[in-house]
């Protein structure tokens, strides 16, 4: 860089000033940047010293020393001077400053604390956004994702701070670690989701300069063909991005600062969601123990000691690990020591900090005003000074109004304002009913609806009710049904009893109309009759008629509305005498004299524009001229032309306009401000009103504006004017300003700033209070007791000059109008009562009266106080104000985990690229933290032009709050970062450490009067005929003897989509297709006993027919889903997988699916060369075997079952003979099967139970099952359950994807159901067949949708069943129904069960999994120890059971394996039973229902999988519980799935909304997770519905999902890092 070793603060003056000259150049586009390059180092070049550079001092902030990550420091053109020497020449900047929130002092102490932070090197993750979300930017603003910001092209856009020049290429070994953390924020590529983030012209590193450790150890098994989910077409990547991605995904990625980020490539689209498909992980090993991992998977510790799995190739975890990096650097507050209370540790306590400023001073002495003067020709009431002057100044002018080009439009003199005033007056009290009917009485409240435009109109209205005594309440036009805050101004309405509005004829045709031409009836209104008050529509009353002019009471005589923090609009009555006094003191403090001229620029229907502008001036015979809003956006000179040209001795302005006002005076040489003897500013109680003031008086002193003129004031609607500073005499000094420190003010305290000059808020006095009034400063929350000295407090006012109550609101008046304040001790210091003004501040030297804030704009943040426009002013000090409109910002705070959190919002400029608005965000992160000392929960931009506006155009901040919390807020860019400001999560858990001794558990519990948590079914009983043992030894022999002895009887029916039996099965049918299946085995495969054949045919009677035929040949049949014709890359990679693990001798399929396994399609996606043998059972010859097989013993294995688990493992358990038929009889004890009974299974048959149900269960039972294959449900959704109406099931078995599809599907149709004739009255049980937790949500809308059709309430259940035991439980025919607990979800985290009342908060309601089986019995166990828990834990369900697998299905046949899942022993207890482990958590209960024997019946309920819980700080979760939390969040998530990286919770959601909503989900996302489940998420994903990978079961594949994740292949709308 060119200024290399140049100290700037020692250049001469006009070096400098070209230096800044040049830098607005270029900051405003008019000279390139080479072109800058140029001047600036010709410039430069004779104070270039050569010699070792200094590091920075910090008060100049100048880019630190020239590393090549000096690329982004804040440009050195911020010193002060650059900044006088900018706002000399703001003509040209057309007003990017707003000068309401300006100060040099603050923008400069910004930008040190900026450049302290670059020091730090923050290095935030972008987040990742799909390009057409993001419309708002044109594409040609933006630099092309392959051009380097370093280039030298002259097109590519630039900003001051961009990199100055290429970086110099370096070995990748020696260049700084920090040009590539830093150029990741920094750089121009990272917004585009399908670049490299590395695009920045750096060297390529030498992918063999490092090590690549191998995997660490062998995976156990390595299938021959490893599916690949990389589609085929990957973008054309440049080849040393590739090599770098190689390269740090061998390395282990360390998280240290070194590490630097590989490439972020996001452009890979998903398959859409079509078939549900059973994808095992990368490579999948069956039979693992839990907690190995899978092969080609690098393993990398996870801060926990924990392997986590990265894919090798993985891209995403670039980003991931920028945020790891990022949320390693100590957070800020650092924590303190937290304490932990056991039963309720929900929220950390900070202990108190020690160094925390405290007042020190004495109490304080309530302040009086000078006393108010008694002058003897004050008239009795304002009326009648109007009277007064109307009767004898008829023809003095009272207001001017100006039309929108800033021209006077007409004059109102007092004359005609006493005559139209008192028309209206007549014609309000006698002329607006018929003859004899009052409409208004006095007293009665009316609406006044008139245009900022129209002054003349509203003054005669307001004069009109008073003198009819009426009372007022002047409100906003109301322009639309969507207005900000409508609904809220009719609450207003509605509590001042308000049903007339008076309004002009303009603005009543300007109002919204109905097609029928009647006024809208706006939200929340009430009903309204409109009134038109212009005087062609007025009675001129009789010469007799006088209004009634009372002298001034406690009556009121306006209201004037407000709006509180939270949104709510209400009414402040003025008594009459309080408009006179207020009137009287005003007319003192400001020294007004009869027939001056006053400006006034404010709003005239409330606050100092109407007591001032409206009332005052009546007072004193002012000459007022009105410049409305419309004038000053036309024209900003406008009012400062006014003053000039009507001579004007006072103006009414406020920051903005003062502001307006500098950026336009160029345009006018020769205004003169001499005449003003009071410019009173009336928002001068904003802090940071000063900096205003005094660059318009920097101006404008030239024109003739005396220092002492300048008349700062703090008011509020309740105290009404609270302070003002007189005017000075001229030539005296000016008063002294504050300057304070922002950390003392955060803990209420005041205390000059010294030292730290980047956190002071200067400060300036509001002058002395008000004549008459009393002043003291209270505690702003708990009782009003007295501040002290040293302390900021709110203040409050005891005068007869202000509000007297919320008209309407009794409750909340007393707190507000009638405070009484205490001392120390809690006693009151007096009777008199005091008015709060919702302002905050204290008193000075000499009773000045200082404000630093208001209690509305307060954020109370961890016991601190921060005051929004304090955040707003330092987010504006961070340039370049590209990025954001200076007017639009909001900041407020949302209640979040018990703690307030600051959220900010602004509206980003249409021309703001993308890095601009992140580089803006995290340097306001950074700049808010360094200040203020507090951390931002969330930052977001809005399109320009989308905030809800007050009508005279701030932001309406509670509107906007309510649409980020409602998610209506649609960012287009977002930085969330809970991580940072969110401190008071409970400590993590410290897992007691396994030394307890058995016994003394068991001691412990029995003690506690807890029972061990163990449940049975019924006793499976003896069979006593010799005839049925054999019969049932095997399912073969139960065929054959079916075929013989009852050959005719219909076994099986298949439906089709009609509904129509396209194909059934008799017993002597089905044996026969058997036998010509085994010939074929033996005959055409050669096939020896035992080994092992796949069955691969769609759901039917031919699958059962080969499973039989298997059997019979003395075979072992495999069951495999086939592949999906539509989807064969994603299907087939798994068929093939099991048939290799397997190591299948031959298939036995239709022909059609032969020919798919040998189609080109199949060919591109595996090797169809090496397929087994393929039989076709289509057409086989009329064969018989020579024999049916007999197995020498029942522990032969009968069949194998694979199943894909939700994790992505690929899992094949062993079924022997003996725990089929156990496993059949158990079935059929538990649902009473007999011969004559009907079952209808909608499931798939390919899997634990539903294959066990499809193909055994009836052969056994001799019952009838109606098969409906789910698939046809697709073609006609009513299929189900019109079969159950149809052929009067009692019951049937389906699978959760089929109850989704009907009540998805046929929810609001079943009026025309019951029309069809569907009634399922017939239903006795409906069981859902799955291996998870029960779907609570699910069954239950089920049950009510379908209960118009006669669905019994009690019909609907569930069953259980896991790898190691296919049935569990089921909910049979007799017995209790399932019963439903509440569960404290705190409780569960902590692997306890605590029952709680329905609807408590943070219950999670849990259903039976159906009854336990016959034969079956289980324990809770602790899955670490392995020792039996008490009936309030949760644990590990073990089982033991004659049904139970002999084991996993492994090549190597691991015995240790297998013994751990299948055969493994109680720690103490029992030691003696063999149990399985089925790896799902659940507890035992005791319920009050009886079984059939008459005991009490205890219920197992299944919470979840242990390979799926998520283990974060020391607690359990399930992601069921989270996922179901994030659905709620937000009306556009239509599904969600979470899994863990590294330790951060990563979310993904499925938007069904537009793309729009999509930023808005990740507020929510977070709140919601952080409320209920107390964990702060790491990573949101936005993403198209269908792209959570789901199973054949319904069940969502984290694993898979994180996968692909990593991978990079989601193509997510949004991925929001969470700092």
């Amino acid at each position: 860089m060119a200024d290399r070793g140049v100290d700037l603060s020692a250049l001469p003056k006009e070096v400098r000033d070209q230096l800044a000259e040049l830098d607005l150049e270029l900051s405003e586009g008019d000279i390139t940047q080479k072109g800058y390059e140029k001047k600036r180092t010709k410039l430069l070049a004779p104070y270039i010293i050569q010699t070792p550079v200094e590091p920075p001092r910090q008060n100049d902030a100048q880019p630190p020393a020239p590393s090549s990550s000096s690329s982004h420091a804040p440009p050195p053109s911020s010193s002060s001077r650059y900044r006088d020497r900018r706002s000399r020449r703001t003509h040209r900047s057309g007003g990017t400053r707003d000068d309401r929130y300006r100060s040099d002092i603050h923008t400069e102490a910004v930008q040190a604390a900026l450049a302290k932070h670059k020091e730090e090197k923050m290095a935030l993750p972008m987040p990742t956004k799909r390009r057409s979300t993001y419309v708002q930017s044109p594409i040609e603003t933006r630099t092309p994702p392959d051009s380097s910001s370093g280039s030298e092209d002259e097109t590519s856009v630039r900003r001051q701070s961009s990199v100055v020049g290429p970086p110099p290429v370096v070995n990748p070994n020696l260049q700084s670690p920090d040009s590539w953390i830093n150029r990741t924020v920094q750089g121009s590529s990272t917004s585009s989701s399908a670049s490299s983030t590395l695009s920045h012209g750096e060297a390529k590193p030498q992918p063999q300069s490092q090590p690549q450790p191998q995997p660490q150890y062998k995976p156990q098994y390595q299938p021959l063909y490893q599916p690949h989910y990389q589609p085929q077409h990957q973008h054309h990547e440049r080849p040393h991005t590739a090599a770098v991605t190689e390269m740090l995904a061998h390395s282990h990625i360390a998280p240290s600062e070194n590490s630097a980020p590989p490439p972020d490539v996001t452009a890979v689209a998903p398959p859409s969601r079509g078939p549900r498909v059973d994808l095992p992980s990368n490579t999948a090993v069956q039979g693992m123990s839990r907690g190995q991992s899978r092969s080609s998977m690098m393993e990398t510790a996870d801060g926990r000691g924990n392997i986590q799995r990265v894919p090798v190739s993985s891209r995403v975890s670039t980003k991931i690990q920028q945020l790891l990096n990022t949320l390693k650097r100590p957070k800020r507050p650092p924590l303190s020591e937290f304490f932990t209370d056991d039963a309720e540790e929900i929220v950390e306590v900070p202990q108190p900090d020690p160094n925390t400023p405290r007042p020190e001073g004495r109490q304080i002495i309530p302040v009086k005003g000078e006393p108010l003067g008694v002058v003897s020709n004050w008239p009795p009431a304002l009326q009648a000074a109007l009277a007064r002057w109307g009767a004898t100044q008829g023809k003095s002018p009272a207001l001017t109004a100006l039309d929108i080009t800033g021209k006077p439009l007409y004059t109102l003199t007092y004359g005609k304002l006493w005559s139209r005033s008192v028309k209206l007056a007549y014609t309000l009290l006698n002329k607006l009913g018929n003859k004899n009917e009052q409409i208004l009485k006095p007293g009665d409240r009316v609406a006044l609806v008139y245009p900022n435009s129209d002054p003349g109109m509203f003054w005669v209205a307001f004069y009109g009710c008073l003198l009819a005594e009426v009372i007022p309440v002047p409100i906003e036009v109301p322009l639309s049904r969507k207005d900000a805050g409508i609904s809220q101004v009719g609450f207003l309405l509605g509590s001042c009893g308000v049903g007339l509005a008076l309004t002009s004829e303009i603005c009543l045709k300007g109002l919204p109309k109905t097609p029928t031409g009647e006024i809208m009836q706006f939200k929340g209104w009430p009903r309204l009759k409109w009134v038109v008050t212009d005087s062609k529509y007025l009675t001129k009353p009789s010469k007799d008629w006088q209004p009634h002019i009372p002298t001034a009471n406690t009556d009121p005589a306006y209201i004037e509305y407000k709006a509180s923090k939270e949104g709510t609009v209400v009414g402040v009555a003025v008594s009459k005498v309080a408009m006179l006094t207020h009137c009287q003191a005003l007319t003192q403090a400001c020294n007004y004299c009869e027939g001056e001229t006053l400006v006034n620029v404010l709003d005239f229907k409330k606050d100092m524009g109407l007591w001032h502008g409206v009332l005052t001036a009546v007072m004193n015979r002012i000459h007022t001229i009105s410049v409305p809003y419309a004038v000053m956006k036309a024209c900003p000179l406008s009012w400062v032309q006014r003053v000039h040209i009507h001579k004007a001795r006072v103006a009414l302005v406020k920051c903005r306009d003062l502001h307006w006002a500098m950026m336009a005076h160029r345009d006018q040489r020769d205004t003169s401000l001499a005449s003003l003897r009071m410019l009173i500013v009336a928002d001068g109680a904003n802090p940071w009103s000063v900096s205003s003031c005094d660059a318009f008086l920097n101006v404008f002193q030239s024109h003739g504006l005396k220092p002492e003129v300048i008349c700062p004031c703090a008011t509020s609607p309740e105290a009404m004017t609270v302070a003002i500073r007189r005017p000075g005499v001229p030539g005296a000094p000016l008063p002294a300003r504050a300057i304070l420190s922002m950390g003392g003010l955060s803990h209420g305290v005041i205390r000059v700033n010294t030292e730290d000059k980047n956190s002071a808020l200067t400060v300036q006095d509001v002058g002395h209070v008000m004549p008459g009034a009393l002043m003291c400063i209270v505690k702003p929350d708990g009782p009003p007791q007295l501040c002290k000295t040293d302390e900021i407090g709110e203040i409050i006012v005891n005068s007869r000059a202000g509000g007297n109550m919320y008209y309407g609101l009794p409750g909340v008046t007393k707190n507000t109008f009638e405070v009484i304040p205490v001392n120390a001790n809690g006693v009151p210091i007096g009777e008199i009562p005091f008015v709060r003004s919702g302002l905050l501040g204290f008193v000075g030297p000499g009773s000045l009266i200082f404000v630093v804030g208001k209690i509305e704009g307060l954020l109370m943040v961890s016991g601190r106080r921060h005051n929004a426009d304090d955040l707003v002013a330092t987010a504006l000090a961070v340039e370049p104000v590209k990025t954001v409109y200076r007017g639009r910002i909001a900041v407020f705070s949302v209640t979040v985990f018990y703690d307030e959190r600051v959220v900010i919002v602004a509206e980003q400029r249409p021309d703001a690229s993308e890095e601009d608005s992140f580089q803006w965000m995290s340097r306001v992160l950074q700049a808010i933290d360094s200040i203020h000392q507090v951390g931002l929960y969330c930052l977001a931009l809005v399109p320009a032009n989308t905030l809800p506006k007050t009508p005279l155009g701030g932001i309406h901040i509670s509107d906007t709050k309510q649409f980020f919390l409602d998610g209506n807020l649609h960012p287009c860019n977002i930085l969330m970062c809970p991580h940072t400001c969110v401190t008071n999560l409970p400590k993590p858990r410290q897992k007691q450490p396994v030394g307890v001794g058995p016994a003394s558990v068991m001691v412990g519990n029995l003690v506690a009067g807890k029972r061990i948590a163990q449940a049975a079914g019924r006793d499976l009983g003896m069979i006593e005929d010799q005839d049925l043992v054999r019969k049932h030894q095997y399912l073969t022999e139960a065929l054959h003897w079916r075929a013989q002895t009852d050959p005719d009887h219909v076994l099986f029916v298949l439906l089709n989509a009609k509904g129509v039996a396209v194909s059934t099965a008799t017993c002597v049918q089905l044996h026969k297709r058997a036998e010509k299946i085994a010939a074929a085995l033996m005959e055409k495969g050669s096939i020896n006993t035992g080994e092992n054949v796949v069955l691969l045919y769609p759901p039917g009677i031919d699958l059962i027919a080969a499973f039989y035929g298997c059997l019979y040949a003395g075979c072992v049949p495999v069951n495999v889903r086939p592949p999906h014709p539509q989807n064969l890359a994603a299907t087939l990679p798994t068929v093939r997988m099991i048939i290799d693990v397997s190591k299948a001798a031959c298939i036995l399929t239709t022909q059609h699916l032969m020919r798919t396994l040998r189609s080109k399609e199949a060919a591109a996606s595996v090797n169809i060369k090496t397929w087994p043998t393929i039989i076709d059972t289509d057409d086989l010859p009329r064969r018989r075997p020579p024999q049916i097989y007999k197995p020498p013993t029942a522990e032969m294995i009968a069949y194998l079952d694979f199943s894909v688990s939700t994790t992505g493992m690929l899992t094949g358990v062993k079924i022997s003979h003996a725990a089929v038929s156990a496993l059949c009889r158990s079935i059929k004890l538990q649902c009473e099967l007999y011969s004559s009974r009907q079952i209808a299974i909608c499931l798939d048959p390919y899997c634990g139970l539903g294959f066990v149900l499809w193909c055994l269960a009836s052969v056994y039972s001799g019952h009838q099952s109606i098969l409906i294959p789910p698939f046809e449900l697709e073609s006609c959704l009513s299929l189900w359950l019109s079969t159950l109406s149809q052929y009067r099931i009692r019951d049937t078995f389906c699978s959760y994807s089929v109850m989704e599809l009907c009540t998805k599907g046929l929810g609001t149709q079943t009026e025309l159901l019951k029309a069809r004739g569907v009634n399922l009255s017939c239903v006795r049980s409906c069981v859902v067949i799955a291996e998870e937790r029960p779907r609570l949500a699910l069954t239950h809308s089920f049950s009510k949708l379908f209960k118009d059709v006669g669905l019994s309430s009690r019909a609907v259940s569930t069953a259980f069943g896991s790898r190691v035991n296919l049935a569990i439980c089921l909910q049979g025919t007799t017995g209790p129904d399932p019963c439903t607990v509440y569960v404290d979800m705190k409780s569960l985290r902590h692997d306890r069960v605590r029952l709680v009342e329905r609807g408590a908060p943070q219950s999670l309601p849990l259903m039976e999994s159906g009854k336990i089986l016959p034969g079956v019995r289980v324990i809770i166990v602790n899955p670490e120890t392995r020792g039996p828990l008490g009936d309030s834990h949760l644990g590990e369900i073990w089982v033991n059971s004659p049904h139970s697998a002999s084991g996993y299905y492994t090549i190597y046949g691991e015995e240790s394996l297998q013994a751990n899942h299948f055969n493994t022993k109680l720690s103490f207890g029992d030691p003696q039973t063999l149990w399985a482990r089925t790896g799902y958590l659940g507890f035992v209960k005791r319920t009050e229902l009886l079984d059939a024997s008459g005991d009490r019946h205890d219920a197992l309920f299944v919470v979840g999988s242990l390979d799926e819980t998520l283990e974060l700080r020391g607690l359990r979760y399930h992601p069921i519980d989270i996922e179901t939390s994030v659905s709620r969040a937000h009306r556009s998530i239509a599904e969600s799935a979470v899994f863990t990286w590294t330790n951060l919770l990563v979310v993904v959601s499925e938007l069904c909304g537009s793309e729009q909503d999509a930023l808005d989900l990740v507020p929510l996302i977070t709140n919601v997770v952080l409320e209920e489940h107390h964990l702060i998420v790491g990573v949101v994903v936005i993403v198209d519905p269908g792209v959570i990978p789901i199973n054949s079961r319904g069940e969502k594949q984290r694993m898979h999902l994180r996968d692909s994740f990593l991978a990079d292949q989601l193509d997510p709308i949004y991925v929001a890092y969470n700092m």
